[in-house]
């Protein structure tokens, strides 16, 4: 089973529209080929997303509307000479977690959420690239958490399967972070801050995207992604689905508030 088998459910196409008037949720988008992807279905609508790699300004935190996403991209969370508007991601990561806004920063956005913050990262951590299909083990307080809890009550003895495509990597957490989830590779696979969720690993990737990442890394075995990801397609989709309908329930209870 492959995860594009079962990743819209009923023939759902994605509900993402690139300019609602108001947006409900807005998505930071930093490369072509690290889109929403998967998750867009799961969010639901009236969903913004802003091309950063494109030129469009990083939004004023009251104009994100009840949600922020920020997803993943090539740069390094430092790397603001190849990325200007990293800058002003930063600042509006850490205004929304002073707001409460719900935000889910995936890859790069949680390494981005972490510096925002007072966290560090490593650039090409000695560790080395870590891609793939990834074991994602959960600690205390991710099953209580508003979005990871979902996913970890549909854990097998306590382990989620999600793709991981990194070689940069959170070295230390923000002060007063909740550590939620780890990898044998690297510790920090997930963090809580307040109103924000940081996952190191890609819940948005199916296959055609993380095997086109995994073709252009010639430190990564594209057969070896493209086996894993047909093993475990279910447990992917689920994933998903999962967090990204949690996300958007706290999302529209915190509109609602």
């Amino acid at each position: 089973m492959t995860v594009e088998s079962v990743e819209l459910p009923g023939g759902l196409a994605p509900a993402v529209d690139t300019a609602p008037e108001v947006p409900r949720i807005t998505v930071l988008q930093h490369s072509s080929d690290v889109p929403l992807g998967l998750l867009g279905p799961a969010l639901g609508d009236a969903v913004r997303v802003v091309r950063l790699d494109l030129g469009e300004p990083v939004p004023a935190a009251g104009e994100v509307g009840s949600g922020l996403v920020v997803l993943g991209g090539h740069m390094s969370a430092y790397d603001d000479a190849v990325a200007p508007w990293l800058p002003a991601t930063r600042a509006l990561l850490a205004d929304a977690v002073r707001d409460g806004v719900p935000t889910l920063g995936v890859c790069l956005g949680a390494q981005l959420l972490a510096v925002a913050t007072g966290g560090t990262v490593a650039v090409a951590a000695p560790p080395g690239r870590e891609a793939g299909v990834v074991s994602v083990h959960w600690r205390a307080g991710a099953a209580s958490d508003p979005v990871l809890g979902p996913v970890v009550a549909a854990a097998r003895d306590g382990v989620t399967r999600a793709v991981s495509m990194h070689a940069d990597a959170v070295c230390e957490l923000p002060p007063g972070a909740a550590w939620l989830g780890w990898s044998h590779q690297y510790p920090y696979q997930a963090f809580r801050l307040g109103s924000a969720l940081g996952v190191q690993f890609h819940p948005e990737a199916g296959k055609s995207i993380a095997l086109d990442w995994a073709r252009k890394c010639p430190d990564v075995d594209a057969a070896e992604v493209d086996a894993a990801m047909n093993a475990c397609g279910a447990d992917l989709a689920h994933l998903v689905l999962a967090l990204g309908r949690a996300f958007a329930a706290q999302v529209d209870a915190y509109a609602a508030r």
